[in-house]
């Protein structure tokens, strides 16, 4: 039998397959969906329609609902679809409904999944947002699908799935303290453009990745789908398990999964992460790739710092470390990803000041753990660019009209980046403020 890759072997697993190959398709069980506000109310639609007015979930402990997207607003068609997550999690006896307004909010859901224990290496996670592919920090087969899709998943608890090829990307080397996760998957992406994964994993691999915290790899798998990508993985290591393991909900068991020697890659690019500097994402497209000495000095009128992407604890002590003592010279939005990083903010400190007060007193506006301008939104929601202005974000796509007004520019990069342009009003190299 020929040697898999881990994306490979956890279908074949799910599927029940001694052997997976690419371009097979299976019929996978899935061990995680997750929808939120904005596709749960297609997502019901579509199960109830198919499976009947009545039906139940094939496993109501196996489906998380996250309210995130559009929830701190007045718009009533978004306030609506919130009511229609809490009118299914309750008909289903949903368990894990993180709903807003309670004790038991999270945030966004790419980090709450993982915050809460439903990631673990080995499994099969989907989820009805693109970014789901998050979770491959965690050693699992994560990949976002459509309404239609989770419906059936919602009754039967399978989906019919072709096997990804897989792609290899490798970082040697010792890290920079002026880069992190964000500067190193724009420069993957700027190589090999937003369609160069089409339908292929993205494995990373090298003792680059390793050092990272998980938080960071997380970054890295996020934006595989900005490559075009069905997944993104790293092999669970200690860290991983030492995360997964204090978090797991419901103690299940799960299968550690490696990529087996001579596994067959079908592109493999190898990156000396000491010889990067930081990278940029010009308008309009994640693919639009500049490194920051190109690009230095452009004018900016916004800085946004938040999203799956942008908006975890690691993001936001990277940028406190050069905002502290310091006052931003343009618009300056701090958003975290969920409440439990919202905690961190206040028990997190440099200094003795704790990551809120370095923000507020840098003259920095920072709101309600959510997705809030990274979708754009109703006009109401925090951050949102309601004029054609331009703006340096840690969010991960800079698409026209993404974060709100569709003649506004989009820079996409990290929160050492967003700080340091937040400081001079333009975009900064952030190795000139490091210490």
């Amino acid at each position: 039998m020929s040697a898999m890759t881990m994306t490979e072997k956890i279908l074949a697993r799910a599927s029940g397959k001694a052997h997976a190959a690419p371009g097979e398709n299976v019929w996978a069980n899935v061990d995680v969906l997750m929808t939120h506000d904005v596709c749960g109310p297609g997502t019901f639609g579509v199960f109830k329609k198919e499976f009947g007015a009545d039906a139940k979930v094939w496993d109501k402990e196996k489906l998380v609902l996250i309210p995130d997207h559009y929830i701190f607003t007045k718009d009533a068609m978004a306030n609506r679809n919130v009511d229609v997550l809490r009118q299914f999690a309750k008909e289903q006896d949903i368990k894990y409904f993180y709903d807003v307004g309670t004790k038991n909010y999270k945030g966004v859901c790419h980090i709450a999944l993982p915050e809460e224990g439903h990631t673990r290496p080995g499994e099969v996670l989907l989820g009805t947002d693109s970014h789901t592919c998050t979770a491959g920090a965690f050693g699992e087969f994560a990949t976002g699908i459509g309404n239609t899709d989770a419906g059936f998943v919602l009754g039967t608890g399978k989906l019919w799935l072709k096997v990804p090829p897989t792609m290899r990307f490798v970082f040697h080397g010792n890290l920079p303290p002026y880069l992190m996760a964000k500067d190193l998957i724009l420069a993957v992406i700027g190589d090999i453009g937003v369609d160069g994964a089409t339908y292929r994993a993205m494995e990373f691999d090298g003792d680059g990745v390793y050092a990272l915290n998980i938080e960071e790899r997380m970054t890295l798998c996020n934006m595989a789908i900005e490559a075009g990508g069905k997944n993104g993985i790293i092999a669970a290591d200690q860290v991983t398990l030492d995360y997964v393991n204090k978090r797991n909900a419901g103690n299940r068991p799960y299968t550690v999964v490696k990529s087996d020697p001579g596994a067959q890659f079908v592109f493999e690019k190898v990156y000396d992460v000491s010889k990067l500097e930081p990278v940029i994402a010009k308008p309009h497209s994640p693919d639009n790739k500049a490194f920051v000495s190109q690009v230095k000095g452009t004018k900016l009128d916004r800085a946004y710092i938040g999203s799956c992407t942008g908006g975890k604890l690691t993001d936001f002590k990277a940028a406190a470390q050069l905002l502290n003592g310091k006052t931003v010279k343009i618009d300056t939005f701090v958003v975290p990803a969920t409440t439990e990083v919202a905690r961190g903010l206040d028990t997190e400190t440099i200094g003795g000041r704790s990551l809120r007060d370095i923000f507020l007193s840098a003259g920095a506006k920072i709101g309600d753990a959510s997705c809030a301008a990274c979708l754009g939104g109703p006009s109401d929601t925090f951050g949102r660019l309601n004029a054609p202005i331009s703006c340096i974000s840690t969010t991960n796509r800079n698409f026209p009209g993404r974060m709100g007004h569709k003649e506004a520019q989009v820079f996409l990069a990290s929160p050492l980046t967003v700080a340091a342009s937040a400081l001079t009003g333009t975009i900064a190299d952030c190795r000139e403020l490091l210490v």
